[in-house]
């Protein structure tokens, strides 16, 4: 337990308060570079064209399907993070729904992809007329 004189105590000058218990603590170094969207969908894109085990109509379909795949995943993270199978109890975090929602943005992003070399063009122009669309 911390000493109640402790957490008022001045800091001395040039030193930053620790996050409280159970935050992140930050990172030491300097922050990476987040890559280029648009440019890691063609890379993913293309390592999975080169790697694929159906081609055709039949691996476009698959492609496709892989989607439906990842929604799950969401879902079964959801259930497992609000406890909602009594058998199984609380098996995942917020944090593993956040990565599986953006496991479900890459692959839709990279079905994109398979079906136009104008992806990015393709979603922002999709983009514009669904934001039109809602917020007028």
């Amino acid at each position: 337990m911390t000493d109640p004189a402790a957490r008022t105590a001045p800091l001395s000058p040039g030193t930053t308060p620790a996050p409280p218990a159970g935050l992140p603590q930050p990172t030491t170094g300097l922050p990476q570079p987040a890559p280029d969207l648009w440019n890691s969908i063609d890379e993913l894109w293309a390592w999975l064209d080169a790697n694929r085990a159906n081609g055709g109509d039949q691996g476009l379909l698959l492609r496709m399907l892989k989607l439906s795949e990842e929604v799950g995943e969401v879902a079964q993270a959801v259930i497992g993070a609000t406890g909602q199978n009594p058998r199984k109890g609380v098996t995942h975090t917020w944090e593993d729904v956040q990565g599986e929602l953006c496991d479900v943005v890459i692959t839709a992003l990279v079905a994109l992809r398979t079906l136009t070399p104008d992806t990015r063009e393709v979603f922002t122009r999709h983009l514009a007329k669904v934001t039109k669309r809602s917020l007028g």
